[in-house]
């Protein structure tokens, strides 16, 4: 029996060429399309797929939350990612969402096969990329060891990086110079982690940070 596949991804063009590429591969069904998080919850309630192929980043509604979604309302539909996004902050938030699988937009129709059909069996399935990435992650956690508590935790890696140096004094400008990003994408990280620690200006946020040992 074929497994059935929902492809989700708010490029028409690409979600067409995905949905060719997977009609020619063996023991596989396309049963639907969605270009957005709100049209595949629709999409899965109406068509039980067995496996959504996710893209994580769409106006709206994203892959992220959408997977979340999914596997809380329908745990026997698993969900593989597809992305160009292969950060550790993503991997591991699609991971932590409920996503059974995680592939990068480059890999090989074959690979998209092997993860398609193994999610369905149960099984977690990575690109050859993102496998090599998770490896290394537990490679630097000792086995058996407790693990170390974070601080903040509902923060990402990344932003936890940025509160870490705006606790040390640095503006916009210097983060951005250091960790080799954008002052647009540094004001969005500011952003994010006043609105996730519900601080109410960055000097609060500072505050926090130093009570919990950053800067």
């Amino acid at each position: 029996m074929s497994v059935r596949v929902l492809v989700v991804d708010d490029h028409p063009v690409f979600r067409t060429g995905m949905t060719t590429v997977l009609a020619d591969l063996d023991d596989l069904e396309v049963v639907g399309e969605a270009g957005d998080g709100p049209g595949a919850l629709e999409a899965v309630g109406r068509l039980l797929p067995d496996v959504v192929l996710m893209d994580l980043r769409m106006p709206g509604m994203s892959g992220l939350e959408a997977t979340k979604q999914i596997t809380a309302r329908f745990p026997d539909v698993a969900v593989v990612v597809l992305t160009m996004d292969e950060d550790d902050d993503s991997v591991f938030a699609a991971l932590r969402a409920g996503a059974r699988g995680y592939l990068l937009k480059e890999d090989d129709g074959e690979d998209v096969r092997r993860a398609l059909l193994g999610v369905a069996r149960g099984e977690a399935v990575f690109g050859p990329r993102i496998a090599t990435r998770v490896l290394a992650f537990f490679a630097r956690v000792p086995a058996g060891s407790a693990p170390v508590p974070v601080p903040f935790p509902q923060l990402t890696d990344r932003e936890r990086e940025v509160l870490d140096l705006l606790a040390r004094g640095l503006d916009n400008a210097s983060i951005a110079r250091r960790l080799f990003l954008s002052e647009k994408t540094v004001r969005n990280r500011v952003s994010d982690i006043l609105a996730k620690l519900r601080a109410r200006s960055r000097a609060e946020a500072v505050a926090l940070a130093k009570d919990a040992g950053l800067g």
